[in-house]
């Protein structure tokens, strides 16, 4: 069983890298045959609020984060209970709330213009 991990690991990798150049190349002969130049990165549509996304992603885990210390520290310490998966849960639900402050964001500036 422990012999496999290696082939596996390795098969996989390959496989991975393998599909990774195809699909970039398909995307590149699709680029060309429209007429568009690959190299000078016409395909990359313009993100204006990326930063404000992941920051707002990285904080709004970081409190969700702080939240699940705080309340083990405070009530599951007393009652010897399992806290083991409140910081994972706080953790996604503060980025989600994060992703969601975001899109209001996004959505309130572009129903501006």
């Amino acid at each position: 069983m422990h012999d496999l991990v290696p082939i596996v690991l390795f098969t996989g990798l390959f496989a991975m890298l393998f599909g990774i150049y195809y699909i970039r190349s398909r995307e590149n002969m699709a680029m060309l045959e429209k007429g568009l130049n690959p190299r000078n990165g016409a395909h990359a549509s313009p993100q204006p609020f990326i930063s404000l996304k992941f920051g707002l992603l990285l904080t709004g885990g970081g409190l969700g984060l702080f939240l699940a210390y705080i309340l083990d520290a405070l009530e599951f310490a007393h009652y010897q209970i399992d806290s083991s998966p409140l910081y994972p849960a706080l953790i996604g639900i503060g980025g989600g709330v994060g992703l969601i402050i975001s899109y209001f964001v996004e959505k309130r500036h572009w129903n501006k213009q």
